[in-house]
């Protein structure tokens, strides 16, 4: 897991073809708005959150936010236990985010 700034996160991800987007949030915060391309798994989801994320392609990229970096922090380590190979984190999550935003 690495923690990234928005700088090197949007960096890395633009230049990822093997990335993916995941934001750790609750459905409330996500229909507040959402970046661009993300698949949306409540991490608050305990045992759920796990049960979707082992179906996700471990092989992949994963770029991973929440609203300030807390719970996708969180959310990168159970993905590196689980044997996910790269997770990274957005420090200041989507509070900080200065890209753009899409409605759900």
């Amino acid at each position: 897991m690495a923690d990234l700034t928005q700088h090197e996160w949007t960096s890395k991800l633009s230049a990822d073809e093997n990335a993916v987007i995941l934001d750790v949030r609750t459905p409330e915060e996500v229909a507040q708005g959402i970046i661009p391309n993300a698949i949306a798994i409540d991490i608050y989801k305990g045992q759920g959150f796990i049960d979707d994320i082992e179906k996700l392609d471990k092989t992949k990229n994963y770029y991973v936010y929440c609203k300030s970096g807390g719970r996708s922090g969180q959310a990168c380590g159970v993905m590196n236990q689980l044997g996910f190979k790269s997770a990274y984190n957005l420090i200041g999550g989507f509070t900080d985010w200065q890209g753009e935003v899409a409605s759900i």
